[in-house]
């Protein structure tokens, strides 16, 4: 097993992992409230497990040639990513006094922690087309061990990611959960939703209009 090929693999993999935004900021933010956090790294993880295995060992051609379910995937990412930036957006608009009030309710218990990650994961098209079809079309050209090491090399990447983020936004938590500094990154995170949204509903439009 070349080392070389695992460092490879591990770039890559931070490359196309580490931009996926409804990933990151879902894990930051459950990692800012300390809630069910490294629960929230773990699934995120696993799950790129999964996606980049499929992709590297064969399942990045059938993805890709699979119009129906990608689109059926564009749809649901729209549809999850408008409802989560308007969460965000309407945290950040609550008063402070109704942000203190509301923090038992808001507060995820583990299964909907579980759901979320979940659903910011597996609805968001673009994990697909980094995570399996690019990672997949690139670990797919090596042979033999090489092929194993690139994958772990891009696994490795995602763990140390998401463990990194959620340990330090919950280390960063009292800062970063001081009323301004928090409705600076909910504003920040709903627009980042709303951005993906807006730019998958016209990917999906320009794909139904050709």
């Amino acid at each position: 097993m070349s080392i070389w090929v695992l460092l490879q693999g591990f770039g890559l993999g931070a490359s196309m992992i580490i931009p996926i935004g409804a990933q990151n900021a879902f894990v930051l933010n459950q990692g800012i409230k300390r809630n069910h956090h490294l629960t929230t790294a773990t699934i995120c993880s696993l799950l790129d497990t999964l996606f980049i295995s499929l992709g590297i060992f064969g399942g990045g051609a059938l993805l890709s040639s699979n119009e129906t379910l990608l689109t059926c995937v564009t749809i649901g990412g729209i549809l999850f990513l408008t409802f989560y930036g308007a969460l965000s957006l309407s945290s950040a608009l609550r008063s402070a006094s109704a942000e203190e009030a509301s923090t038992q309710v808001l507060t995820r218990g583990r299964r909907a922690v579980i759901l979320g990650a979940l659903a910011v994961t597996v609805l968001n098209p673009h994990m697909y087309l980094d995570t399996v079809v690019i990672l997949g079309s690139i670990g797919g050209q090596f042979e033999g061990h090489d092929r194993i090491a690139f994958a772990l090399g891009t696994i490795m990447a995602s763990f140390v990611w998401f463990y990194t983020l959620s340990i330090g936004a919950a280390k960063l938590g009292p800062t970063l959960s001081q009323p301004k500094v928090k409705r600076g990154i909910d504003l920040a995170v709903a627009g980042m939703m709303f951005f993906i949204a807006f730019h998958l509903s016209q990917e999906l439009w320009t794909k139904t209009l050709g």
